[in-house]
């Protein structure tokens, strides 16, 4: 391990532990209700769940990349939903501001994420422009000390409950492409931002997304990352290969528990006097899903590792998000096949799963998109 091991089994066995005994017994009432109970989300501060990779000294755990998929394969055992609150703290909403961040917007911002005082959500998906992100029409007008905003951002996780939001705007018009654009940190209760409807989604409930519209909404030139225009999409692209690893090692997670579910399930259920576990196309089913699940578990450490070790791992985290999250609904699928018709039915988890799950392979990227990456990449690297 990268730091001490014995610290690192006890974090590990910690979030097991928490995940099974307060999460998991939590699921159904997430999807009821469609929130988090108050009491769950104070628990997770109390435990450093919000600071997770927030540097140490801004009163955060500091996880390397490597200890992050460690942990993520834990949480991910639960519904999406509680990852979600938490991921875009750990992930996107705060990366930005550790990688490209002021030393000021550091000491201001990163301290209230690490606690959880604060929920950090990254905008750059809108309606006209989703994988084509760098054609994002957001404009960022200078005003003296001041940036006027206007536009609308589009699925925005954690929206509704976030203090904060990374938006990308476009602050040169005459620059088309990415260079054109810069990343701003916006406060909840500045005015002339609002929030349209929560989404109503095919599944992860309790996790929420909306609009984030901007009409006039003045936001001060300190708030620019970095304090530089024109690289808000370099920084939002170092952010989603993080992301990607990240994503990927959730699909891992959520696979092995589809997968622990469905091989319960095969050797309590009996058909023609025996548990269908016994049967051989069963056992395929099985097998095939433990396989691509050592698969993709072992891309997402190695890519970790090269990532820790201040490697290039853009084309391994494309690599990884789109093997796992694709392995992770062939797994949701077959673990559906093997309960059978109680798997079309919401008393087993695996339904949940099987619409949660869906989303892994279009958010912070999609599997069509990576393949871009990868093949643009390779010709890259091959002309050189």
């Amino acid at each position: 391990m990268i730091r001490d091991n014995e610290t690192l089994t006890l974090l590990v066995d910690s979030l097991s532990r928490f995940v099974r005994e307060r999460l998991v017994p939590a699921e159904n009432e997430v999807a009821e209700t469609d929130e988090i109970p108050a009491d769950i989300v104070s628990e997770m501060r109390a435990l450093g769940l919000f600071g997770l990779t927030i540097p140490e000294e801004y009163g955060g755990l500091g996880l390397t990349m490597e200890e992050e998929v460690l942990a993520a394969f834990e949480i991910a055992k639960t519904s999406p939903a509680f990852r979600s609150l938490i991921g875009t703290n750990n992930g996107i909403g705060s990366q930005g501001l550790i990688i490209d961040g002021t030393d000021e917007q550091k000491r201001h911002y990163l301290p209230k994420l690490a606690s959880g005082e604060l929920i950090a959500s990254f905008a750059l998906t809108e309606p006209g422009s989703g994988s084509d992100a760098a054609s994002l029409r957001t404009t960022a007008v200078r005003d003296g000390d001041h940036y006027v905003i206007n536009g609308t951002k589009r699925f925005i996780t954690n929206a509704p409950e976030a203090g904060i939001y990374t938006i990308m705007a476009r602050t040169n018009p005459d620059i088309k492409g990415s260079g054109g654009i810069s990343a701003f940190i916006v406060e909840k209760g500045t005015p002339g931002l609002s929030l349209g409807k929560i989404d109503k989604k095919m599944g992860q409930k309790g996790a929420h997304t909306c609009d984030v519209i901007f009409e006039n909404c003045r936001v001060p030139a300190a708030n620019i990352i970095g304090g530089n225009e024109g690289v808000g999409f370099k920084t939002a692209m170092k952010v989603l290969d993080k992301g990607r690893l990240h994503i990927a090692a959730i699909c891992v997670g959520a696979a092995e528990r589809m997968l622990d579910d469905a091989l319960r399930y095969a050797m309590e259920r009996k058909q023609f006097g025996q548990p269908i576990a016994e049967f051989q196309l069963v056992q395929a089913m099985l097998a095939d899903s433990r396989a691509e699940i050592y698969a993709a578990r072992s891309m997402v450490l190695d890519a970790a590792r090269r990532r820790d070790n201040k490697q290039d791992v853009s084309t391994e985290a494309s690599c990884c998000k789109l093997f796992a999250s694709e392995m992770c609904g062939r797994v949701a699928d077959r673990a559906v096949q093997i309960h059978g018709g109680a798997g079309y039915v919401s008393e087993y988890a695996v339904e949940r799963f099987y619409r949660d799950v869906r989303l892994f392979r279009i958010y912070e990227g999609t599997t069509q998109i990576q393949q871009l990456v990868i093949a643009r990449n390779m010709v890259r690297d091959a002309t050189r």
